[in-house]
This record gives C-alpha cells, sequence and structure tokens, in this order.
C-alpha cells in the first residue's frame, strides 16, 4: 500500500483530481453514451477547497468522494437562483420582500444595489441564502479602483459574492491587457475577504469571438463566475451563450446565465447548456412552476 502524502498538496492537482472523477463517475454511469452518464451532463462543475481537501488527503485518505449533480426539478429549483432586484426605483418594502421571498424559497441569494447589501445582510442573517450585489453596474465603463473600492464596501457590509460588469469598451478595442487587470484586481480584493466574483461579460454587446476571449481572461485573472448579462441592455442569457461560455471557461469555473429567463423550462434549458446560477426576478414564479413576463 503506498505510503500517504506527507508534503502541501498542489490545489491544481486537487482540481485536476476531482474533475477526472467527476468525469469518470459520468462515464461509467448506468446508460452512459458517448462519454455523458444517465444524468445526461455534459459538463462538470466541481468547487474546489484545497486546504480542506489537502488536510484529508495528508491525514492518510487514498480516496475522495464527490456527489453527482441533482437535475433541477420544481423542488431544487432555488439552489440555482440569485433572487435579483436591480431596478431603481425599487422601495425598502420591496428589498425586505425579496429577502422574505429568498428565505421562503431557498434561493442561493439575493442579487441588490449596493446600498441595500447591510439591509439583506441583516434581514438573512443566519440563513443559508447570500447576499450579492453589482459592481461597475450597469456599464463597466469606471476606473478599475472604482469597482475594487465598491466590492470592498460591500463585503465589509455583508456581500460573498460581487458581479462586476466587465470593462465592455476596453474589450472590444483589443485591450486585453486592461480587462485582465480589471477583473483580477476585484478577484484579488473579493478572495481576501473571503467573497466570490462572478464577472458579468454583457453578451449582446459583443461577437462570439469576443465573447470566448472575455471568458479566457476572466480565468487568467481569477474569477469565479462569468455570467451572461447585465438585464439592462438589448438582450439577456441565451442557450447558445452559455455553452459557448461553460466550454471557454472548462469544466470548473461557474456560468452564470441573467436576462430574459422566465420560467422552470428555461432554467433547466440553461443548466443543461452548462449555467451553475441563474440571475432571476422572476424567482418566485419559475419556482411556482408559472410563466412571467419580468424582463430580467
Amino acid at each position: 500500500m503506498p505510503a500517504p502524502p506527507t508534503g502541501p498538496t498542489d490545489p491544481q492537482v486537487i482540481e485536476d483530481l476531482l474533475v477526472e472523477i467527476a468525469r469518470q463517475i459520468l462515464d461509467e454511469g448506468p446508460g452512459a453514451v458517448g462519454g455523458i452518464g444517465q444524468w445526461g451532463c455534459s459538463t462538470v462543475c466541481v468547487e474546489v477547497c484545497p486546504e480542506r481537501i489537502g488536510q484529508v488527503l495528508e491525514a492518510g485518505a487514498c480516496r475522495v468522494g464527490v456527489a453527482a449533480r441533482e437535475a433541477p426539478s420544481l423542488a431544487n429549483l432555488g439552489r440555482y437562483i440569485d433572487h435579483t432586484l436591480l431596478k431603481p426605483e425599487a422601495t425598502l418594502g420591496e428589498v425586505d420582500q425579496l429577502c422574505h421571498e429568498a428565505l421562503e424559497h431557498s434561493f442561493a441569494s439575493v442579487c441588490v444595489n449596493g446600498a441595500h447589501v447591510r439591509r439583506c445582510a441583516e434581514i438573512l442573517q443566519g440563513s443559508s441564502t447570500l447576499v450579492c450585489t453589482v459592481v461597475g453596474f450597469p456599464l463597466g465603463a469606471v476606473a478599475p479602483e472604482v469597482k475594487v473600492y465598491e466590492a470592498r464596501r460591500a463585503i465589509e457590509d455583508g456581500a460573498c459574492e460581487i458581479d462586476m460588469v466587465l470593462a465592455v469598451g476596453a474589450l472590444r478595442s483589443g485591450d486585453a491587457d486592461f480587462v485582465r487587470r480589471d477583473v483580477a484586481g476585484v478577484a484579488e480584493l473579493c478572495h481576501r475577504m473571503g467573497a466570490k466574483l462572478k464577472v458579468i461579460l454583457e453578451t449582446c454587446l459583443l461577437s462570439d469571438e469576443e465573447k470566448d476571449l472575455a471568458c479566457r481572461l476572466c480565468v487568467e485573472a481569477g474569477a469565479d463566475f462569468v455570467k451572461t448579462s447585465t438585464g439592462f441592455s438589448k438582450g439577456g442569457a441565451t442557450v447558445e451563450d452559455v455553452a459557448l461560455m461553460r466550454r471557454a471557461v472548462g469544466p470548473t469555473l461557474g456560468v452564470k446565465a441573467s436576462g430574459g429567463v422566465r420560467d422552470a423550462e428555461g432554467v433547466r434549458a440553461m443548466v443543461e447548456a452548462g449555467a451553475t446560477r441563474i440571475g432571476a426576478s422572476a424567482s418566485v414564479a419559475i419556482v411556482r412552476g408559472e410563466d412571467s413576463e419580468s424582463s430580467y
């Protein structure tokens, strides 16, 4: 029997190990065809905590178990959804209602403007629902230092997730270095303060080549998710864009579909295309199996 590891474990080795285990589960599942198991998954999403897994391996574990992701159904749709209220005219009463709906339906997070973060954090304290906020919203056309300040203030107020808008104009101008640095500055701040970063690409404004480049820059800069849309431009999420983003970022980064997801079938389609989170304001209607005319 080989001796257990005795030194530090490389986080990339751990991540590669978990991805390979998950792939084998999918490939060897009952009814697997063409590399896709019975669960109908074509991608694998692994959330890695290298420190904890490293401790387990160093203690002598020779096997790591992972659970297959449950297919989305009305019973579990809430865990995929960031319950969203970003309209500028939102009242405090509507913000409070958003939080209470999130608690009732076990949504992954509430996504609100920065002015409401502290209020939401107080209401949701002790629950599994996180507070998410937006940075550089909705245009992405502010200085990188401003985005970092916004993110820091929001995290200090209780945000656990930051959705920042990509510098779309810089990307379209071919300034990849600026885009990478812009994202990296917020990513470093978020991770140092224990938060996760999602980067909004505003896919409706980009060519497929630009979407692919944006995704790759986000990976290089250390983002945790890429996200389709703000919901404030001329288009929202599409299945095609989600699939493109999933291919570009690989199996382990999160992909969030936002804008125009109005019903449970829409959520399922996005998840099947590779989304791991959905941004929606029609969240309650979605989990109740209803249709909604909400535009976000």
